[in-house]
């Protein structure tokens, strides 16, 4: 008898100390090589939230939108869940999957800056439905030891840049790393060198219906860089693929590459003792504003239909917190959302200046709402571009036209 009363005793103990609640939550992601950074944050909310555990699972980017969709039509999507921004974020939220974030249910929300928070609102009504986890911005990054050997300052006019190119090539180095066999890098390439070119004010009347892409400003910016790729891209750039790309800039065999400040941690991975800097393509003169290119990444959100909600959106008061937000900095090496965080990486910090002059990445920020989408047009316009069949100007009236198929300002 004496030794059930002591079992009972000890059970009523463990009891006690329990944690209020126990629940498990899953989190799923398509960055598959963040897995050992998201395991270290996630041991830091469990530590400070005992009785909610996190499962970090992640999925092949390509498919992620796909499986993830499936899961939540099927009830069996996860609790948490990395999503897309602007139109991708849109297929997923008005379908009610996703549970409406407030400043009441994550206050630090209140603090975002109103482009952050756009990118992961439903247009129609402006309801919020992920926490903004990134930034991304698309630039020129350089091989500062290549340039300081060969005499060459970043470039403050298009004439700069193509005769800093000139000079490279003259030298036996090849200009630009950059290919455009993965469909995905003409549009990149585009709108990295092309932004400055294009300018704010063709932004802003694009925005305002008053103007559409066959703008002599976005075709006279889609011809110069056409001229600068066919003779400072490699030998045969339209068949040289993404991975092929990134191994000439991080080799030191090519001394650019236009991409997004997502490379620079991937390049010093792949040699560390790379010398990198960064700079926004110029546009025809000193005085033109240089432009980056900016969008932001995605974001994290909760299941409107999970089981376990109430630690779900404990979960992404955590991943809205200052406190994450500089983990997320200094660990990835990638621009947080999240106010006041500040950068260890000089390089970082000075892409985050560069953000302080920028237009939108302009396909993904607003013409991914409906089919066929502004990128799909124009990867592969300007893949025939490159190889000469076609024009800007014909480049334009497809954009133009294919899009007013569902954009309602260029159907009149």
């Amino acid at each position: 008898m004496k030794t059930i009363l002591r079992i009972g005793a000890v059970l009523s103990a463990v009891l006690v100390a329990a944690p209020a609640f126990a629940q498990d939550l899953t989190f799923w992601s398509w960055r598959q090589e963040d897995r050992a950074a998201y395991e270290q944050f996630i041991d830091t909310f469990e530590a400070a939230n005992p009785g909610i555990t996190v499962k970090f699972e992640t999925f092949e980017a390509t498919n992620y939108n796909t499986i993830l969709s499936t899961a939540l039509a099927g009830g069996t999507g996860p609790d948490v869940m990395m999503v897309r921004a602007y139109g991708g974020l849109e297929n997923v939220a008005v379908a009610g999957y996703l549970e409406e974030l407030t400043t009441e249910s994550v206050p630090a929300l209140a603090e975002f800056a109103a482009p952050a928070i756009a990118a992961e609102s439903v247009r129609a009504d402006g309801k919020l439905y992920a926490v903004p986890f990134a930034s991304q911005t698309q630039l020129v990054i350089y091989n500062s030891k290549i340039f300081a050997d060969n005499g060459i300052e970043e470039p403050q006019t298009w004439d700069d840049l193509m005769a800093a190119s000139q000079k490279l090539k003259d030298a036996g180095i090849i200009p630009f790393a950059n290919g455009t066999a993965t469909a995905w890098q003409n549009e990149t390439v585009t709108f990295g060198l092309g932004s400055s070119l294009m300018g704010k004010d063709f932004y802003d009347e694009l925005m305002a219906g008053t103007t559409d892409f066959t703008d002599e400003r976005f075709t006279g910016a889609l011809a110069s860089v056409n001229a600068l790729a066919q003779d400072y891209f490699p030998d045969g750039f339209i068949g040289l693929d993404y991975p092929s790309a990134q191994q000439l800039f991080s080799s030191g065999m090519a001394a650019m590459f236009v991409g997004g400040s997502y490379e620079l941690a991937t390049f010093k991975t792949q040699n560390p003792d790379i010398e990198m800097g960064v700079f926004a393509a110029p546009g025809e003169t000193a005085e033109d504003a240089k432009l980056v290119g900016l969008y932001f990444d995605g974001g994290y959100a909760a299941n409107a239909a999970g089981a376990n909600k109430e630690a779900a959106i404990k979960f992404l008061n955590y991943l809205a917190s200052p406190e994450f937000g500089q983990a997320f900095a200094n660990t990835l090496n990638n621009i947080s959302t999240i106010p006041g965080v500040t950068f260890d990486n000089p390089l970082l910090a000075e892409v985050n200046e560069l953000n302080q002059s920028s237009i939108p990445y302009l396909m993904l920020a607003h013409f991914r709402y409906g089919e066929p989408s502004g990128s799909v047009l124009i990867q592969a316009e300007m893949q025939k571009l490159f190889s000469g069949e076609t024009t800007p100007e014909a480049i334009g009236e497809a954009l133009t036209t294919g899009l007013a198929a569902w954009y309602e300002p260029f159907k009149s």
